[in-house]
């Protein structure tokens, strides 16, 4: 069951597997999808709606309903402020940004879109919208962030984030789900759209600066005196990402010692080593993906990179090269609560359901107390959004947190944030974030922990989404004794679309994926490899006797 790991993986990408771009781009256009094929609909995943334009799951029907179904769905619910619309470096990003803003002039929506066409970060389409929304009840503002996050080059993606700026709750993505499709199957007749040039000079089109909102407010949740005090030697690769342009302005104003090691855009990502299944993906947190910044870990105190849509964070160390994300996060939330001296003694740690118990520790060692919810970064934005969250986090490199007086800062996964603070750590702790793991380790117990993946038919994924405790049929695992069994997280009560089993030094917890034909099964053990793998095996068997 264990993964396999491309020959490819960790090279430089060869060029016969870079997507032909004149190809997909033709594809968005002149492919049509069918409604009456499943894989061919619209489909709001964890977050908005993705696919691939080869395989007519993202193109420019899908774009043109979900753009007529978002502004349907923000008339019924009376939002007329302006509506903030950013996208990515991925080249499926500007043909569906075209055609969304053909949607929305039409509609008569106010459309910020960015100054010079700039390519916007997800956090800072989540920031914009909530500087306009602050301390107003009428004339709120949402957001569009068009991008398919670190997936292959030849991947869509389109979300909306309504007025509490993060990403869109399930009643919402499936109100515009099934409307869009609805308008699909009826030929698009119900869209109203005029042509781009005419939309681009609509009274209703306004360019807005993300870029210098964004960076000017950084000093409001960045600790850049303390970095710049202690000259932190610091390196970024964008990873050719909507972020590209931000980290220079970041370095003049703050007057950093911070190298951009490329400013290089490439919509076929041929600068991208190959990640573990032989795919390109710009996933900051992959050894095989982040070669080029592994590269760096002598030249720099710290080194950091983001995926392309900037809402996820790569860290990387001169004590130990690229940080697992768990251990990043770890030492980001033990520092952050003591060093937040105005954010509210009841703002709680959220964390995923198969993030690191090792955050558990931390938060209980720190007196905080712990919000644990499924998998979607959804979960985390209303606390974020009403401080009762000082930090939200994802295993897979994805957080957010306060501002440092304790109000909102984005209720989106923010990476710029996360990458700058491993700075500011290093600044103020004297060591770096890897040094710091260590010694969280060594006081609280080390993890061992690994994510596999098994091939999984639809069928399979329905019924183990459903599982529920009473259907594990042991009392024990790896050695010890179950003590709880959960299908729903603890935080929220919410169902987790799969199962976690936890014994006193170690868990386990499966569910199927959102987007491919398999599930996860996740372990972590405080014990030791030996036991960690002694958990996946039965974990494996768990999971296999529940679906037969």
């Amino acid at each position: 069951m264990s993964q396999k790991i491309s020959p490819l993986a960790g090279k430089p990408a060869p060029s016969s597997i870079l997507v032909d771009i004149p190809q997909l781009l033709a594809a968005y256009a002149d492919l049509k999808p069918d409604p009456a094929v499943p894989a061919q609909r619209v489909a709001f995943g964890t977050s908005g709606h993705r696919g691939n334009a080869l395989e007519r799951s993202f193109n420019e029907a899908h774009i043109l309903a979900i753009s007529q179904a978002i502004c349907e769905y923000r008339r019924s619910k009376g939002i007329d402020g302006p509506l903030f619309i950013g996208a990515d470096t991925h080249a499926l990003s500007q043909p569906a940004f075209e055609n969304a803003l053909e949607v929305l002039a039409a509609n008569g929506v106010e459309a910020m879109i960015s100054s010079g066409g700039e390519y916007t970060p997800t956090p800072a389409v989540s920031h914009a919208i909530l500087v306009h929304n602050r301390g107003r009840s009428k004339g709120l503002a949402d957001g569009i962030v068009i991008t398919p996050s670190h997936n292959p080059p030849d991947n869509g993606g389109f979300k909306y984030n309504p007025t509490n700026g993060g990403p869109a709750d399930s009643d919402i993505t499936r109100w515009v789900e099934n409307r869009a499709n609805a308008l699909l199957e009826g030929g698009l007749k119900e869209v109203r759209r005029m042509p781009y040039a005419q939309a681009r000079k609509a009274a209703t089109t306004h360019e807005h600066d993300y870029l210098n909102a964004y960076v000017a407010d950084l000093a409001n949740i960045v600790d850049f005196d303390a970095i710049r005090g202690a000259g932190v030697h610091m390196g970024v690769d964008p990873l050719g990402g909507a972020g590209v342009h931000y980290w220079a302005p970041i370095a003049e104003r703050y007057r950093l010692d911070l190298t951009v090691v490329s400013a290089v855009v490439d919509p076929q990502f041929a600068f991208m080593s190959v990640d573990w299944d032989g795919k390109i993906r710009m996933d900051p947190s992959s050894k095989y993906a982040m070669q080029r910044l592994i590269g760096l870990k002598d030249r720099y105190d710290v080194a950091f990179a983001c995926d392309t849509d900037h809402d996820r964070h790569g860290i990387v160390t001169r004590s130990s090269g690229l940080m697992e994300p768990n251990h990043y996060l770890s030492v980001l939330i033990d520092y952050l609560f003591r060093h937040r001296p105005q954010w509210s003694a009841h703002a709680a740690v959220g964390k995923t359901v198969v993030s690191t118990a090792l955050i558990d520790r931390v938060a209980k060692r720190l007196g905080r107390k712990l919000y644990e919810v499924p998998v979607g970064f959804k979960w985390f934005a209303p606390g974020l959004f009403d401080g009762s969250l000082g930090f939200g986090c994802e295993e897979s490199a994805g957080a957010s947190l306060l501002r440092r007086d304790g109000s909102a800062w984005v209720t989106d996964k923010d990476g710029l944030v996360p990458a700058l603070l491993s700075a500011e750590i290093t600044a103020r702790e004297g060591k770096d974030p890897g040094e710091l793991y260590a010694q969280l380790t060594r006081e609280l117990g080390k993890p061992f922990a690994s994510r596999v993946d098994a091939a999984a038919t639809p069928a399979q994924k329905a019924k183990l989404a459903k599982l529920s405790p009473d259907q594990l049929k042991s009392d024990r695992l790896a050695g010890e004794k179950i003590e709880q069994v959960l299908d729903k997280a603890p935080g929220n009560g919410a169902a987790i679309g799969g199962i976690k089993a936890i014994a006193a030094s170690g868990w386990f917890a499966a569910r199927p994926s959102g987007t491919e034909a398999i599930y996860k099964v996740y372990a972590e053990s405080f014990q030791s490899e030996e036991h960690l793998q002694a958990l996946l095996k039965e974990a494996q068997s768990i999971v296999d006797s529940a679906l037969a």
